[in-house]
């Protein structure tokens, strides 16, 4: 399947752009906009950070394994991925199998930048900085199966969905 029919999965770590850059893609290609994060809230009933809290990471994940799964068995969307949904393999091959994914990066500085402090991402707790250095350090991996991938760092959204849109047409 060519990526123009595919679903287009943004992968990458928090900070890098892909909700944003996926909502100007859905709507430059009037593909159908989801956000994994805001589909996973939708079923848990409870935002994320109390997912975290009253049930674990673990419980977290396979959640989201669940309602990643249910989402790609759909075609032509624009899915932004949480950040740690390329943790668990499984979800990486079904990403790649169901789809065309794009991985966003930044460095640590570009990302501090753009989330802060935010007190709604659990894996920032206790120090932001140190957090996205070690995160980076830890999944500086995780998202090398992408069939594309696209530095954000320096970029506007709309830059970045360009690039996305070049990619797809070669």
């Amino acid at each position: 399947m060519r990526p123009e029919q595919e679903n287009w999965i943004l992968i990458g770590m928090m900070g890098t752009g892909k909700s944003t850059v996926a909502e100007l893609l859905a709507r430059k290609t009037g593909r159908k906009l989801v956000d994994l994060d805001a589909e996973i809230v939708n079923e848990a009933g409870c935002p994320i950070a109390d997912i975290f809290e009253q049930q674990g990471e673990a419980a977290f994940r396979a959640l989201e394994s669940s309602v990643l799964d249910r989402i790609l068995q759909n075609q032509q969307v624009v899915l932004a991925t949480g950040g740690g949904a390329v943790l668990k393999p499984e979800n990486c091959s079904l990403m790649r199998d169901k789809g065309w994914v794009i991985a966003l990066k930044a460095d640590a500085a570009a990302i501090l930048k753009r989330v802060g402090e935010d007190s709604g991402r659990p894996l920032l707790a206790g120090g932001a900085q140190e957090r996205i250095i070690r995160l980076l350090e830890e999944r500086k991996h995780a998202y090398d199966f992408a069939h594309c991938t696209v530095d954000t760092n320096g970029l506007e959204p709309e830059q970045v969905a360009e690039q996305i849109l070049m990619h797809q047409r070669v």
